[in-house]
Parts: structure tokens; sequence; C-alpha cells
């Protein structure tokens, strides 16, 4: 077994590796860029080698820096984690020449299958089903536009390299092939080193689901069952689960024999995924082999009981697998919640900047049988880096079955508190408490169908308003309570708590009355129904645990103005509680209109401006290019909403703007 296990990652994966590789009693060294210097996988490795700028070209993407680090810790075997330089061939061999281990499969296994189109021929010769598509090297965006029309509309078109979502583009006509064409390039170029691009055939309807295998160095290969990973925005997935709700035992069983018999034209050791889009009649067509650890390899451990990252060590050491296929078996369902610094309302556009509050949940066994997980790679007070993938966590759950799974991490997402930037935490509420995602009919195209203008939060029902606004009454009449005790203490005297009330959510106001009820608090509203309230709240408890009447509910409270804001399963509510004359005048008040900025082009992320497309005085068509902003490894291309004459342009090529920094002024 190995020593010492240098991990050429960072953030959560490098800690995952870390916490396996301790537990065999493995030592660990982390490497880390200038933007990392206190991050948590330095904190929690053995050793900590520094290995350049923040930027992940010249630090993580860098193999030469890597390497040095390695002979000046001397370690003696790598884990690449996932991205960077996991699927790089030329990183492994040159490990390989130094006699180090890469935990991982061979050079020629990761070569054949991280090139997407050589690996498709593989795939087609080893009998595996395959999605109709031009396997050859595209020149130019005609040369796209031309082949995609050959293939017939919508087409996927698809970097070469890499993975993770960038470098994808779906195109429905020839323009958005050629503009589509340029951005996949653009943005493989940025992320992986390497341009080329290819295009196949969109499957409608398509389910995302792939196989994950582990083979050791003897021949001996398995399948651990399916992922289904169809929740995805801009081919990004966001959830994932295991096993599928939609394979039968017959397709689980024939995805496995294909997703085997590739490995092994490949001579595949370690652990790896093949990927495939399922149709709607569950026929399957490979999509793309991942020679290297999933991002959502928890789910998959969660339901076998096996330590993926164990495994690939122990195979790396040249150990034999210590179970064959007959000895897998799935056991309840899991789900993974992806945590992202993005926010939802803004188009999932990324978002930057320090946390300034993180609770996760608590990990570990629940009284109802489920089970809590949460892989991460920050801490309270850390910085989320423009320069990087923008996961905050990933949080996972665990029950017997699909619907136990799926209320178990509804309640989680609850617990999981994130401040002090943009985060998706209220999207993942929505889309656990959604008809649609709980009945399992799902798709990669879920997010476009059942969000088509965007996420702008949920909208309480008259019920859920009507718990809200008793919430609300209830912290408002602990609260003058505890301020009539204060202000007794001092001057001898008390006043009394008034009982009515109303508590106003956006445009709709409740006449309510409170009064204390043994040990709850009694919300009377103005049509005799009655809201019973107990909670633990306390002033300046971020997260209470309320009982609604017969309903429990984890709700985060927090003072907004003069009034209470209230977030529960991705609603968010400022609740206002004043006496009724007061309340009359508040309805007298005139809104404040926000600034007009129509005239403005304004960036709608932290990020870089890598082009302006247009110049000063220059005439612009509705949907003509204006600019190009890229962060955490994303290219946006910003467009003109209607015809215009440039005024001014406010930012140049190469300049880092914060969000609705302008960029342009139209006339």
């Amino acid at each position: 077994m190995f020593k010492k296990i240098l991990i050429a990652n960072r953030g959560e994966i490098a800690c995952r590796v870390i916490k396996t590789a301790q537990r065999l009693g493995i030592a660990t060294v982390a490497v880390y860029s200038d933007a990392d210097r206190d991050a948590l996988h330095v904190r929690q490795a053995d050793e900590a080698v520094h290995i350049g700028p923040a930027a992940s070209a010249q630090s993580y993407l860098r193999f030469a820096n890597i390497l040095d680090a390695v002979t000046a810790t001397g370690a003696d075997a790598v884990h690449p984690g996932y991205g960077f330089l996991s699927e790089n061939s030329n990183f492994a061999e040159a490990l390989k020449a130094k006699g180090i281990a890469f935990i991982g499969p061979s050079p020629v296994a990761i070569e054949a299958m991280g090139d997407k189109i050589t690996s498709k021929k593989i795939a087609a010769s080893a009998g595996v089903s395959t999605v109709p598509g031009h396997m050859g090297l595209i020149e130019d965006a005609e040369e796209a536009a031309r082949i995609s029309s050959e293939i017939g509309f919508p087409v996927m078109i698809k970097a070469s390299a890499g993975g993770g979502g960038k470098g994808m583009r779906i195109a429905w006509n020839e323009i958005e092939a050629r503009e589509g064409f340029q951005s996949s390039r653009n943005e493989a170029k940025n992320a992986f080193g390497d341009d080329r691009i290819f295009i196949e055939k969109f499957v409608t309807e398509p389910r995302h689901i792939e196989i994950q295998v582990l083979g050791d160095q003897y021949g001996n290969i398995v399948y651990l069952g399916e992922r289904e990973c169809s929740i995805q925005r801009r081919n990004q997935k966001i959830i994932e689960e295991a096993p599928s709700p939609f394979l039968d035992e017959a397709t689980r069983q024939a995805m496995g024999r294909q997703a085997i018999a590739l490995a092994r034209a490949v001579g595949y050791h370690s652990a790896g995924t093949v990927e495939f889009i399922v149709d709607r009649d569950r026929n399957f067509y490979f999509l793309e082999m991942n020679t290297r650890l999933q991002v959502e390899h928890p789910v998959t451990e969660l339901v076998t009981g096996i330590d993926l990252v164990e495994e690939m060590i122990r195979i790396a050491a040249g150990q034999k697998l210590r179970f064959a296929q007959e000895d897998v078996k799935l056991n309840g369902w899991a789900i993974e919640s992806r945590l992202y610094a993005e926010d939802p309302c803004r188009n999932f556009l990324p978002s930057i900047g320090r946390l300034t509050r993180y609770r996760p949940p608590i990990e570990g066994a629940r009284a109802d049988g489920s089970l809590i997980r949460n892989d991460t790679g920050v801490v309270e007070g850390s910085d989320i880096s423009m320069h990087y993938d923008p996961m905050i966590a990933k949080l996972c759950t665990w029950a017997p079955d699909r619907l136990g799974a799926i209320n178990a991490m509804a309640a989680a997402l609850d617990d999981f508190e994130v401040e002090g930037i943009g985060n998706n935490l209220p999207f993942l509420c929505a889309v656990m408490d959604h008809p649609r995602f709980r009945e399992g009919r799902l798709s990669t195209a879920f997010i476009p169908e059942e969000f088509p203008d965007g996420f702008t939060g949920v909208s309480p029902t008259d019920a859920d308003e009507r718990k809200l606004a008793a919430v609300a009454a209830h912290i408002n009449w602990k609260l003058q309570h505890r301020n009539v005790l204060i202000s007794g203490a001092m001057d001898n005297h008390r006043r009394k708590v008034p009982s009515d009330w109303i508590v106003t959510l956006g445009s709709h106001a409740f006449a309510i009355a409170v009064r204390d009820q043994e040990d709850a608090t009694a919300v009377s509203f103005d049509d005799g129904s009655v809201l019973s309230v107990v909670s633990d709240w306390l002033p300046g408890r971020h997260i209470a645990h309320f009982q609604i009447g017969t309903e429990s509910a984890s709700i985060k409270t927090s003072k907004s103005g003069t009034g209470y804001r209230l977030r529960c399963r991705g609603t968010d509510v400022v609740a206002h509680v004043r006496s009724p004359p007061i309340a009359e005048l508040a309805r007298l008040m005139p809104k404040k209109q926000p600034p007009d900025t129509s005239r403005l082009l304004l960036c709608p992320m932290p990020g870089v401006v890598t082009a302006i497309a247009v110049s000063e005085g220059e005439q612009v068509e509705a949907g003509q290019v204006l600019a190009t902003v890229e962060a955490m490894k994303m290219e946006n291309v910003l467009r003109a909403e209607r015809r215009a004459v440039i005024k001014r342009i406010a930012a140049k090529a190469g300049a880092s703007l914060a969000v609705d920094e302008p960029i342009l002024e139209f006339e």
C-alpha cells in the first residue's frame, strides 16, 4: 500500500480523497494556488505545497509544478480528483516515467476515452449503442452549419476534450450552429486547452443516465448500478440520484454489460463512468466515458456501501477487486444536490465573495431512518473565487426508498445555512417539492420546461402564507414580551402587549389576534381560524424549528428593515407585523421606484470581459452580440435586446467587473 498520496486538485474532491486516505493510514499532500492558501483541503492534509498563481492554467493545470511537488514531498502516488489533470494522459505518462503511481486508469485508456471522437469509434466497434453524428474534426463555423443541416436539427455541438458541461451547445438552426460552434470552441480552449469540436444528433426528451464501472489491473471489471443525472442547466448536472426511477432491471443489466464491454475494449482499470442518453422508450446511446471519479460518486457509495476512492487506491496499488458482480447489491435510494455559488434568480449566473455564514446540516443517521452526508471544501469565512468551479458543497441523503430520500433532502436543504453570496439553495428546494420530480418524470429539459421564464423563487400558496403570517406573529409576540420584560426591569412598570396586529406579506394583509395558549402561541385570523405555533426561536437564531398547527418546518429567520425575512422550501418573503393604525399609515406610503437602467448594458455576474463586439456610434440590431463575459470557466455572450445606438463603451476587453457594473451605454 502507498505511504503518501499527493492530491492534484482542490476543494471538496481534495477533501474527499484526504478523508479516505487518512482512514487507510496514508499520509496526504495538498497542493494550492495563491487563491487557496487558506483553503480547507490545505488545512486537512498532512503537508501542503504552493504551486502557483490563482489562475488554474498557471497552477492546477501546470503539471510540471505538480511533478515538482511530488518530488519535493516524496509522494509515491497521485490522485487527480476530477477536472484539471484527471483526464490528461500526458500527466499520467509523466508520473509513470518517474515511477509514481497514478490513481486512475492507464494513459492509453485516458487518451482513448478522453477524446470523444475516438471514444465513439471504439464504442461502436465494441458493440455499444452510439448516437448518429459527425465524428470528424470541424474546422470552422460554416462547416459546422453545413454538417448540422446534414445530420438534422436539433444537434449537440460538443468539445472533444473535457467534460462537466463545458464547450457544449444545442443548435436548432444554422445560425445557432455557427454561433454555438464558436462559443463551444472558445470555452473548450479556455477550459481544456483543446478546441476540437464535433457534432451529433440531439436526442429529444432525453434522460442522462450513467453506469459506474470499477476494474482492476487483472481484467476483473464490475458495474455498480446507475445514476440518474437528468436535472441539468447549461449541460451542468445539479441533482443526481441512484438508482434511476426510470430503468427496469433488464435495461440496467443491458447498459451495465455494454459499459463493461467498452471498459474491457480499452483495458480499463480504476473507477470510471460510462454515460448514456436514454430516450422515452428506454433506448440508450453511448455519450462518453469519464476516465475518473465523478462528482456524483457519493450516491453510488451510499446505495452500494463501496468506498470508490478506497477501491481506486487499492487498484492503483496493484490489488485485485475484493468482490464480483454478483456481490454488488443496490440498497435503498440516494440523492445528491449540488450547492453552487450562483444566483438562480439571475439565470444561474455565478456569484463570488465570502461565505459570511456556512452551517451545513448535521451529518449522520436521522431518527426517521434517513442519512445525511455533505461533501464540501469550504468553511465559514472561505472565499468563493472567480477562478474555479462555483461548487460549494454536495449534499446527499439516503433513505430506504426514493420518496424518503427526497423528503430527507428537502428537510436537509432547509437546515443548510449559506450567507454572503448568491446560491442555488432555494432552487434545489423548489425541485424537491416539484410534483414532476417527485413522480420521477425527468429529462434533461426539466429545467427549461418547468421554469421557462427562469426561477424567481417559490410563490407561497394561500395556506403557506397563513402559516408564515402565523410564524411572523409568533416571533413578534415573543419579541414584544421580551422587550416588556427588559423595560419593566429597568423602570419598575410594564406596558401591556396588544393582541391585535396586521401581518403583511407582499400585497396580502392578515388581521390577526395573538394570545398565549399553554406552551404555544395561538394566532387567530379574522375568518375564525386559529393556528397554534410552537418553536425554539430565540433572537439571533438564524434557523428555528416551528410546529405550526399539525405541520413542522425549519425556517430561516432574520430581521429585514422593520420586518422579518422568512425562508423555507424555496420561499423567501418579508413579513411586517404592525399595529392596525401603523399598518394603515404604511399602506398609504409611496413605493420606491427602482432606478432606470434601460439604457445600460450591465455585467450580469462578476467576471472578465473577454470581448467587446461593437464600437461607439454603431447602430446595433436586436439579438446582435455586444460583449462576452467569462467567469468560473463559463462564457456568457451578451446580446442587444432591441435596435439601439452605442453611446459609450464603459469597459474594455480584459477588465474585471462586478455584478451590475456598466459595460455599454445606449443613446
